[in-house]
């Protein structure tokens, strides 16, 4: 069996991810989390710098504040990793390049199919719909840290155009919508998994596109196909462009 290497191991990701794996041929050999709590029975380290485990593959369900020392571990043990945060800085994507050079790297916002599909959908409706207003909302539930999520931000960024302006929320009196405007809105609550929807309004009809992920299970049998798709490419930058093979 393949021995993965979760990081963000006490988190709502990380152990379902720690109870998904062997189903799909992967040994949890051990894993990160400055809680460094026991979790289903292999040991949890609090910080890289403390791993003893050997490991084949990296996957992390953590926050961006573990990045650079994860990609250091990582390149060191000549580790693939699948990295599924979101709220990635410019200078984080950088440093993610960089690492991808010595190591094959797979960086996702969101690690489900569904919503690559609806991302490609939204943009050739942009394309195709060039008049109409975009607006975008995105529901998450009410523990998540960063807003707007990054998949809205990768959606805006596959239906924006050379002069469009995003616009995140709206308040105010002077709030008459421009034509170059794309709106962004978040909405935190509960226990939504995600949602996303992108709406196009034209005069007197309107298009709908959107996404449910019903349970955190799509984002890690999603990271797990990455997992194993990963183990047979050469040091590299993936996404789910190349997974699905698209030109």
């Amino acid at each position: 069996m393949t021995k993965l290497l979760i990081s963000g191991a006490c988190g709502r990701m990380g152990r379902l991810l720690s109870q998904e794996a062997q189903g799909r041929g992967f040994e949890v050999s051990c894993g990160v989390d400055p809680l460094a709590e026991k979790v289903a029975g292999f040991p949890v380290f609090p910080s890289f710098d403390k791993v003893t485990e050997e490991s084949d593959l990296l996957i992390d369900f953590s926050t961006p504040k573990t990045l650079y020392k994860l990609l250091d571990f990582a390149v060191h043990h000549a580790l693939p990793c699948v990295l599924g945060a979101t709220g990635y800085t410019s200078k984080d994507l950088v440093r993610i390049q960089a690492a991808s050079a010595a190591i094959p790297i797979f960086q996702s916002p969101n690690m489900s199919r569904g919503v690559y599909v609806l991302k490609q959908l939204a943009a050739e409706a942009a394309r195709l719909l060039p008049d109409f207003d975009i607006e975008i909302i995105e529901k998450h539930h009410h523990q998540k840290a960063d807003s707007p999520s990054g998949t809205a931000y990768s959606i805006l960024s596959n239906v924006s155009g050379a002069d469009t302006v995003p616009v995140f929320g709206r308040k105010g009196d002077e709030t008459k919508r421009d034509r170059r405007e794309i709106g962004v809105h978040a909405v935190r609550g509960g226990t939504v998994a995600g949602e996303h929807e992108v709406g196009y309004y034209g005069n007197h009809e309107v298009l709908t596109l959107s996404h449910s992920a019903q349970s955190r299970i799509v984002f890690v049998s999603g990271a797990l196909a990455a997992a194993e798709w990963l183990l047979k490419m050469p040091p590299g930058l993936y996404g789910m462009q190349d997974f699905f093979g698209a030109d």
